[in-house]
C-alpha cells in the first residue's frame, strides 16, 4: 500500500518491539500465543503481528508451526505497522495509513525478485506490467491485474514493480479481499522493510521475509493474526 509517511528511526523500531516481547501476556514462561488465541484458523502454521497498543508503528512477527498437538515458534523478527497504527479490520477506512487487526488467510506470495530456494507456496513474479487495483469504481478492486484493468485508474493503483525493496517479496494477506467491501482497503500484504512505517502493510527485514517464504507451506493452511496486546484489538481475541 502507498507510504505517506515519514521514515521511523531505528532506534524506535528496536525499542518498541523491546516493549512488546516483555509486555504482559508475552512471557515464554506461559502457553504459546497461539495457544491463547480464540482461533488459529485451523491449520498448523500460523503468524502473529503483534504491537504493544494501537498506536504502536512497530512491533514483532512470529511465525508459529503446530506439531503433535503443541504450538512452537519458529521463528521471530522485529515489525512495522501503519504510520498511524492499527485500527479494527471490520471497521478500517481506506487511506486511513492503518494496519487491520484480524485473523486473515494468505492467498499467495509474490515479488520482484525470484522466489527464495525453498519457497513452497504459490509465488507469482511482477513483471512491468503487474498492478494493484485500489481503485473502489473498478471491477478489479482489491486484486492483482496485469496489465492494468481498463478501469482501474493508474493514480489509484500500484505499479509492483516500483515498490523496491518493498515488494521484492510478500505475502498477500487476505484482507477485504475474498468480498472486497469498497472503501475498506485493498492492498495489504507482508512484505520487505521500507524506510519507515507503512500505509497499511505489516513488513519486516528482507532476511525475515525470506525465511518466512521458505518456512511457509501451503498445504499446512497458514493465516495471519493482526493485533495488540490488549484491549478491544487484542490479538488472543482473534
Amino acid at each position: 500500500m502507498r507510504l505517506r509517511a515519514a521514515a521511523l528511526a531505528s532506534a524506535a523500531l528496536l525499542a518498541t518491539a523491546a516493549t512488546v516481547a516483555s509486555a504482559p501476556g508475552t512471557s515464554a514462561a506461559g502457553p504459546p500465543l497461539p495457544d491463547r488465541m480464540a482461533d488459529t484458523g485451523g491449520g498448523t502454521q500460523l503468524i502473529t503481528a503483534l504491537a504493544a497498543r494501537t498506536g504502536s508503528t512497530t512491533g514483532t512477527v512470529t511465525w508459529w508451526d503446530r506439531r503433535a498437538g503443541r504450538w512452537a515458534k519458529a521463528g521471530s523478527a522485529a515489525a512495522r505497522f501503519g504510520a498511524q497504527g492499527l485500527t479494527e479490520g471490520g471497521s478500517r477506512k481506506q487511506g486511513t495509513n492503518t494496519t487491520p487487526t484480524g485473523l486473515f488467510r494468505l492467498p499467495y506470495a509474490f515479488g520482484i525478485e525470484r522466489a527464495p530456494s525453498g519457497t513452497d507456496y504459490t509465488y507469482r513474479r511482477v513483471t512491468r506490467t503487474s498492478w494493484w487495483c485500489q481503485d473502489n469504481k473498478s471491477r478489479s478492486y482489491n486484486r492483482w491485474t496485469q496489465p492494468r484493468a481498463a478501469d482501474c485508474r493508474a493514480a489509484e493503483s500500484e505499479h509492483l514493480v516500483t515498490y523496491d525493496p518493498q515488494y521484492a517479496h510478500a505475502l498477500v494477506i487476505g484482507f477485504n479481499y475474498d468480498r472486497p467491501a469498497r472503501g475498506r482497503g485493498a492492498g495489504i500484504f507482508l512484505h520487505v522493510n521500507g524506510r519507515g512505517a507503512t500505509a497499511g502493510c505489516v513488513s519486516v527485514s528482507a532476511d525475515a521475509m525470506r525465511r518466512i517464504l521458505r518456512w511457509a507451506d501451503e498445504g499446512r493452511r497458514p493465516h495471519i493474526a493482526i493485533g495488540t496486546v490488549s484491549g478491544a484489538t487484542a490479538i488472543t481475541q482473534y
